[in-house]
């Protein structure tokens, strides 16, 4: 028998130092889950450490710092959730890396909220609640308390289950919620109450309708025809031209009308103006970077990338202008009233208050962004580069055609409404669509591939483009935000009233 040879046994110390190793990976992994949660707390105690350095010696001082506190807990939750909408499709369609994303939003949502989020904004949310009716400074300072801790709760918690929510829809309904605690159901203007419950239905599903009749608008006109990049040298400078003009018409309603008072009228002249100069210089931009470009699918993408760039940082600069007030409104209006003990439904914006406002979003999108910025990017549905111009272009059109209307909308709803129109309008196009199989069976006759069989119900039920669960789950989301925030502002309310009143 010949002799076996012996097992390479590893030295005890070989194993443990392994063991230490593994243990060593494992903790590194864990502890990079709680480094975000850190920096927000370090955040959080800089935000109450700045309140309390500028109102030591004024009244109230206590409950300045409080707010100073709450207020930069929501600002960071509507960097985690409101955010990601405005970067998400772009990233989706692979336009831009998740990195470059963050870095674009953070630095437009912080110029949008510092140079036109406004020095006067209104303390009680679009008016439902009449500061009159209010008993006293002290009541008023409780309830807005109460109002900024629930949403701001309500916002954290819908980032958590991953459903984008309307941060503004959470903020009125904590306004609703903690003005009928505080001063009684005659305090609360229903009228504008309905007005924001309808925009529930209206932000969504126009936002979809739009987008999806430019997303038909590209299918018909450009992906399938013989001769793709010569009708997106046609067609790619107009659709960039209604971009940039949509854009700046937006920018001037929402950033630009906080420094000075533009008309509905002048904002879509001036929007006018830019679009057919931005029509006019990428007529030859689109023909030097189509040249040498393959006859298909993949090379129109490059063509609206540089677009979808723009329409992100854009959108990123409007929602800090437009935004920001959901943070800042009810901290503004706290710290007027402890400071002079007096309730005004339109206060001045102290500097300090607008940079918690801006730095909590910018650092809640940075840490806890990129998670809803993947759901509504990849997860919703697929999103390529021409579908993602058409949700950027989307969320800028709606919000001029409901100025013009006169309807309450919300940016999130918008959003998501587009994506989830666009992911609906691609099932039904693919399965009612001539044109679609009219280019398909001529492309198989060309190359002479053979023709894929007819799929059945069952199988096209399995393929939808638009996954469901997610889709009940944000609209679920939706429906029940105002209430949810209100019940947990009266809550609040009621707590912090026989504690402190």
């Amino acid at each position: 028998m010949g002799k076996t040879k012996p097992k390479l046994v590893k030295p005890t110390l070989d194993k443990d130092l392994d063991k230490i190793a593994h243990v060593e990976e494992a903790a590194h992994h864990v502890s990079r889950g709680f480094a975000p949660l850190g920096i927000a707390l370090i955040f959080l105690v800089l935000a109450t450490l700045l309140a309390g350095a500028l109102a030591m010696d004024r009244p109230g001082a206590w409950i300045i710092v409080a707010a100073a506190a709450i207020g930069a807990y929501m600002a960071m939750n509507i960097g985690a959730n409101d955010v990601t909408n405005n970067v998400g499709p772009a990233v989706g369609s692979r336009a831009m890396t998740m990195g470059v994303a963050l870095a674009i939003a953070v630095v437009f949502e912080t110029a949008g909220a510092m140079i036109a989020g406004g020095d006067v904004v209104s303390t009680i949310s679009r008016g439902i609640v009449d500061p009159a009716k209010m008993p006293n400074a002290d009541v008023f300072i409780w309830a807005m308390m109460a109002s900024l801790l629930s949403s701001a709760l309500w916002v954290n918690l819908a980032t958590w289950i991953g459903a984008p929510v309307s941060t503004t829809h959470a903020v009125v309904g904590g306004v609703l919620g903690a003005g009928v605690a505080a001063a009684g159901m005659s305090a609360v203007d229903w009228g504008v109450m309905g007005g924001i419950a309808a925009s529930w239905i209206i932000s969504p599903v126009l936002g979809g309708i739009i987008a999806a009749l430019f997303l038909a608008f590209i299918k018909e006109f450009i992906i399938y025809r013989e001769e793709k990049i010569a009708a997106a040298q046609r067609w790619v400078p107009v659709l960039i031209g209604i971009m940039s003009g949509s854009f700046t018409a937006y920018l001037a309603l929402k950033g630009l009308n906080k420094v000075f008072a533009v008309s509905l009228m002048q904002a879509c002249l001036i929007g006018l103006g830019f679009g057919l100069l931005s029509w006019w210089l990428s007529v030859p931009l689109i023909r030097r970077q189509s040249r040498g470009l393959e006859n298909r699918n993949q090379s129109l993408r490059k063509l609206f990338q540089l677009p979808l760039i723009f329409a992100a940082a854009l959108l990123s600069f409007a929602h800090g202008a437009n935004d920001v007030a959901n943070a800042i409104g009810p901290l503004s209006a706290i710290v007027h009233a402890a400071q002079d003990h007096e309730i005004s439904g339109q206060v001045t914006v102290p500097l300090w208050v607008m940079v918690i406002g801006a730095v909590g979003i910018s650092l809640g999108l940075l840490l806890f962004g990129p998670r809803l910025i993947r759901l509504v990017g990849e997860q919703i549905t697929k999103l390529n580069p021409m579908r993602a111009f058409c949700v950027s272009l989307s969320a800028a059109i709606t919000v001029i055609v409901a100025s013009a209307l006169g309807l309450p909308v919300s940016s999130t709803h918008i959003a998501v409404g587009a994506v989830f129109g666009v992911g609906f309008f691609r099932e039904w196009y693919t399965r009612n669509s001539k044109r679609r199989m009219a280019y398909m069976r001529n492309k198989a006759e060309r190359f002479e591939i053979e023709p894929k069989p007819e799929r059945n119900p069952e199988e096209i039920r399995r393929r939808y483009l638009v996954r469901r669960s997610h889709f009940m789950t944000i609209v679920a989301a939706w429906i029940i935000t105002v209430p949810a925030s209100a019940g947990l502002a009266a809550v609040l309310y009621w707590v912090m009233s026989h504690l402190v009143l």
